[in-house]
């Protein structure tokens, strides 16, 4: 059994082509962007292998160009375990995943299959430096690192992502040490993500104070600027 916190069923930017995404709950981290407060606790929604399976292959005929699931969350590693007991299920109706993870796990034997099934990981570089993880994340920055390092030694395609916030991460010069970070990762691309505040609402209702609550969204504009950047340097580091 593993708990649910949601489902997207024609879900878009979860990977390639379309997707039904299902959102575990838990985390092991509390970043300040967060934008799904709601999903750090269980919500006593529990569903077994089975269950997911066959509200899965319904839509199996939307899985054209790519497409199939994605186990987000909160923290999808956190399910492992649960992932791989589905992973048989989906594997007989030829149903690809993708993992969309933090990488804030230890690299257990569970992990490592649940990883080395993927058809796509999607790993969230969240800050470039030990410092920085840890005062924004409150994670251990060496985790992250070695689910890259695993995805790169054993060929799993692998996108990378980061959240670029006003103020905190939003530079050239801290996108230079994100690409100095990942130098050794195999990876297909690199996305940058805005900063938003459309979950702001969450941290009200939750009550839970919000450390971004002064901040503003990130202009559209530097987000272009900044993935211009990005695609450039990684073309003439190439």
């Amino acid at each position: 059994m593993a708990d649910i916190h949601s489902f997207e069923s024609m879900a878009a930017v979860d990977g390639k082509g379309l997707r039904y995404a299902l959102f575990f709950t838990s985390c092991p981290l509390r970043c300040i962007y967060c934008h799904n407060p709601d999903s750090w606790q269980k919500s006593g929604n529990d569903y077994s292998a089975e269950e997911i399976f066959n509200k899965v292959k319904r839509y199996k005929p939307y899985f054209k160009n790519g497409g199939g699931v994605t186990f987000s969350g909160g923290e999808p590693l956190l399910h492992a375990n649960f992932i791989n007991e589905i992973y048989p299920m989906l594997k007989s109706e030829s149903i690809t995943y993708t993992l969309d993870t933090s990488g804030s796990v230890d690299l257990t034997n569970d992990v490592k299959d649940a990883l080395l099934h993927a058809d796509l990981v999607i790993l969230d570089i969240k800050f470039h430096s030990p410092y920085d993880y840890s005062k924004y994340c409150g994670g251990d920055f060496d985790k992250f690192m070695n689910v890259g390092r695993f995805c790169t030694q054993n060929n799993i395609a692998l996108w990378l992502r980061t959240v670029i916030v006003p103020g905190i991460n939003d530079k050239k010069s801290d996108i230079d040490k994100y690409l100095e970070l990942t130098k050794d990762f195999n990876y297909e691309k690199y996305e940058l993500l805005p900063f938003h505040t459309m979950g702001f609402f969450k941290y009200e209702k939750l009550n839970i104070d919000n450390p971004l609550s002064d901040c503003p969204p990130l202009d559209q504009k530097k987000l272009l600027e900044l993935q211009n950047y990005l695609n450039n340097s990684i073309k003439a580091n190439k």
